[in-house]
């Protein structure tokens, strides 16, 4: 039941010494206020990270030729080689854990090398397969991406970034079906793709013209030479997996020591998403560590007050228990003072914290940010709360155990 007068004594308690109670209550305030923004930040860090890394296959591996660091089988070392054309259908016999795999070749970057009329840019070019956009996606602003069909029939025909649909074409124009000029040579466009993640393989997604790769290759008289491979591991398998068995394939085809640690330079991304999320993890342990050391220095204040509050009502309390007051009821009277004073200096701590943050992330909101979005989750507001609720009880224990050691006697005849 409700009891009205109980919690007016405690309001008046509370408020009786108001400068010592803003000033012992300002400890939690503060901790749950820098608790509250560093697990924001924490949050606004690792959304930004992930809305930078959105749209990129975590699950993949890259690879391309290096030079030889050891000699092996008659080759000296230092000895150039290179991926080609006949390698693909060898590694997708040989590695059955695979999903995807695209041969990349990249060019372009010339001065005004890709042209439309009068209008012209520098730019870069890159020759894919059609999954390679299962890899590195990318969201269609007209028309579609390269094809099956475009690969086989080797079509002259492009996919440009955004921003280079942005130069070379006038505001709402469709591109379809026009030409541009790409390093001298006319390719039909069929399509403009926007990138859906900052990372990328060979330039920006919005500055790049994609071709088929068997188009650049005979178009620019690239043979049968791969400048780079993307590989993707099959749902359940770990990249390394597949990153494993490639590197040794080509190591076998191309006449490699096994030993050769550099002659096939590979990158596993999925190792690199992992050690962001350790990072994230890391830093929100901190940030815990950090939060709930400065939340319990402020509960180690409250407690100190509450002490000396019992010390000061020590009369008050003898006379209580002289009138029948049991031990339960001085316990729950200096608990309940306590908590109450923990709880509001620690949701004005988390209003403040939470204001400052949506503040932040309103600031932000505009363009792609590295950091963005900072908020706490519903479930941490209340744990949040949990947690004041245990700092306010740990620090009026001490001082409920004293006033109820309190002699009714003692504390009456006490001057």
């Amino acid at each position: 039941m409700f009891d009205l007068d109980r919690w007016y004594e405690i309001w008046v308690t509370i408020t009786h010494n108001k400068s010592r109670s803003f000033l012992t209550a300002f400890g939690v305030f503060w901790g749950m206020f820098m608790l509250v923004v560093m697990v924001g930040a924490g949050n606004g860090l690792a959304t930004g990270i992930n809305s930078q890394l959105e749209g990129f296959a975590s699950n993949s591996a890259f690879f391309n030729a290096n030079r030889t660091t050891l000699p092996y089988k008659g080759f000296q070392k230092g000895r150039s080689w290179n991926m080609l054309n006949s390698d693909i259908p060898i590694i997708e016999d040989r590695v059955a854990e695979l999903e995807y795999l695209s041969p990349m070749l990249f060019g372009g970057r010339g001065d005004d090398n890709v042209v439309r009329n009068e209008k012209s840019g520098s730019y870069g070019v890159k020759g894919t397969y059609p999954v390679y956009n299962e890899i590195e996606r990318s969201a269609m602003e007209y028309g579609r991406y390269i094809n099956d069909i475009d690969i086989k029939e080797k079509r002259k025909v492009c996919v440009l970034g955004k921003r280079i649909y942005e130069v070379l074409f006038n505001p709402g124009q469709n591109p379809l079906g026009e030409q541009v000029r790409v390093d001298g040579i006319y390719f039909t466009v069929i399509g403009v793709a926007r990138k859906t993640s900052q990372a990328n393989i060979g330039g920006d997604t919005d500055e790049t013209v994609v071709l088929p790769f068997t188009t650049m290759q005979q178009a620019f008289n690239q043979g049968n030479i791969i400048h780079f491979m993307a590989a993707t591991a099959k749902p359940g398998v770990k990249v390394r997996v597949i990153q494993d068995k490639i590197v040794q394939t080509l190591k076998e085809i191309h006449q490699i020591s096994p030993d050769d640690k550099d002659a096939v330079f590979n990158m596993n991304i999925e190792e690199q998403f992992t050690m962001f999320n350790n990072l994230g993890i890391g830093i929100a342990m901190l940030i815990w560590i950090v939060g709930m050391g400065t939340l319990f220095a402020g509960a180690v204040g409250v407690s100190n007050i509450m002490l000396v509050t019992v010390r000061e009502r020590t009369k008050e309390i003898g006379i209580r228990r002289a009138l029948g007051a049991t031990p339960k009821n001085i316990i729950g009277q200096i608990l309940s003072e306590s908590i109450v004073l923990t709880l509001l200096a620690g949701i004005g701590g988390i209003v403040l914290g939470v204001a400052l943050l949506s503040g932040v992330g309103i600031a932000l909101s505009q363009g792609d940010q590295f950091f963005k979005d900072p908020q706490i989750s519903f479930a941490v507001g209340i744990l949040a709360l949990a947690v004041l609720v245990i700092i306010g009880t740990l620090a009026g224990f001490i001082p409920a155990q004293r006033a109820m050691m309190i002699k009714p006697i003692e504390a009456i005849s006490e001057e």
